[in-house]
């Protein structure tokens, strides 16, 4: 009888690692970091540039895309945090020139693949502008794998344009295609983007009926607009999208002041915690 009550918590203590098993997280942030080249008085990017390694540090993405982003503005990052490093071109000439999407990933816990960029037009393949729109739009994309758990994982990251409603239309039926065709094996699917559409967009039918939208679908999230206009306004343009996860847990808008600089961009970043 005595032996049999000492077998009961041994075997308890035996269960309880694997009841204790921690999940595999992915943290995700969208940040469009308003061209450094823009003429913006106060809100110049030399005046706020300091707020952004500080944001990172503080929030501590695994992986994020920005939009609007200058060669400089990459460099300045990677110096700032060097933890992560930089995927995508610029999108006038598929080299250096003009905005980049990129993808920054942390190297101690991601590890790349493949990637690869496409123009959101009726030519994918070389740079060119799309439909009706005033700029030229691209999408990066991204084969990541997640070294802890050897989790393989793709990533989106794109900004449609701002004036074009057949190119945003267009544009957006064009990565879901793509991302339908790229992932055959049906692994874990990022997309993150300034939009410049409202969620009620006809629009994001596509996208809508391949992936879930973080804010609406997070098990813990918040109503606060993405785009704040200096102060001026706000509008929810900017997204994470997710397929594949088990769930996402928490979906935020960074509307943090940073450094004392009352505004970061005139988006704030958003971010959420995906598992795998």
């Amino acid at each position: 009888m005595k032996r049999s009550l000492w077998l009961i918590p041994a075997a308890l203590l035996l269960l309880a690692p694997l009841s204790c098993k921690r999940e595999t997280t992915l943290d995700v942030m969208s940040y469009n970091i308003r061209l450094g080249v823009a003429n913006d008085g106060d809100n110049s990017w030399e005046n706020r540039k300091a707020a952004t390694p500080s944001m990172l540090r503080a929030n501590k993405p695994d992986i994020f895309g920005v939009q609007e982003a200058y060669d400089f503005q990459i460099q300045y990052i990677e110096e700032q945090c060097p933890e992560y490093k930089a995927l995508g071109v610029g999108r006038e000439d598929g080299l250096s020139t003009g905005e980049h999407m990129s993808i920054f990933y942390n190297t101690g816990k991601i590890e790349l693949v493949e990637w690869g960029t496409y123009w959101l037009s009726e030519t994918p393949d070389v740079p060119s502008k799309g439909w009706d729109a005033k700029c030229f739009r691209t999408a990066t994309w991204a084969l990541m794998k997640e070294k802890q758990s050897g989790k393989p994982f793709y990533y989106v990251n794109t900004h449609l344009d701002h004036k074009g409603v057949v190119a945003r239309e267009k544009g957006l039926a064009l990565i879901a295609e793509k991302i339908a065709a790229m992932n055959p094996e049906g692994w874990p699917m990022v997309l993150t983007g300034d939009f410049n559409v409202f969620p009620d967009d006809p629009g994001l039918k596509g996208v809508n009926a391949l992936m879930k939208d973080a804010r609406v679908t997070a098990e813990k999230t918040v109503d606060t607009p993405s785009f704040n206009g200096w102060g001026a306004e706000g509008k929810v343009i900017d997204y994470i999208y997710y397929a594949g996860f088990k769930k996402c847990k928490t979906f935020d808008v960074v509307d943090t002041s940073y450094e004392g600089i009352p505004f970061i961009s005139d988006h704030y970043p958003i971010k959420a915690r995906l598992v795998f």
